[in-house]
C-alpha cells in the first residue's frame, strides 16, 4: 500500500513564495495608487511610483516562476524555476525595502504644501 508522500521543503517554500508574491503584487498596486494621489495633490512628480511598478514586476516574475515550479515539481526544470523564483523574490524583497526607505525620505524632505 502506497503511503501519501508529504510535501518536501522545496514544495512548501514554493507555495509560500507564490502566495506572498501574489499578495505583494496587490500591495504594490495599492502603493502606486496612493503615490498617484499624493502626486496629484502636491502637483509634483515622483519617481517612486515607477520604482514600485518595477518592484511589482519582480514579484510577478517570482509568482509565475513559483507557480511553474509547483506545476512541474518532479522535473528538473521545476527545481530550476524554484531557484529563479527564490532569487527573484529575494531581490524584490530588498527592492521593496529600498523603495520604502526612499518614499519615507521623500515624504520627510518634501512635507505637504
Amino acid at each position: 500500500m502506497n503511503r501519501p508522500t508529504s510535501p518536501t521543503l522545496d514544495d512548501d517554500i514554493c507555495v509560500h513564495i507564490f502566495s506572498v508574491s501574489a499578495t505583494m503584487v496587490g500591495v504594490c498596486l495599492t502603493v502606486i495608487g496612493i503615490i498617484r494621489v499624493v502626486v496629484t495633490l502636491r502637483h509634483q512628480n515622483l519617481i517612486f511610483d515607477d520604482l514600485v511598478a518595477v518592484n511589482l514586476l519582480f514579484y510577478l516574475v517570482a509568482a509565475f516562476c513559483s507557480y511553474w515550479s509547483l506545476r512541474t515539481h518532479r522535473l528538473r526544470r521545476g527545481r530550476r524555476m524554484l531557484h529563479v523564483a527564490d532569487t527573484t523574490f529575494l531581490i524584490a524583497l530588498v527592492f521593496t525595502a529600498i523603495n520604502a526607505a526612499g518614499i519615507t525620505w521623500m515624504i520627510s524632505v518634501y512635507p505637504g504644501q
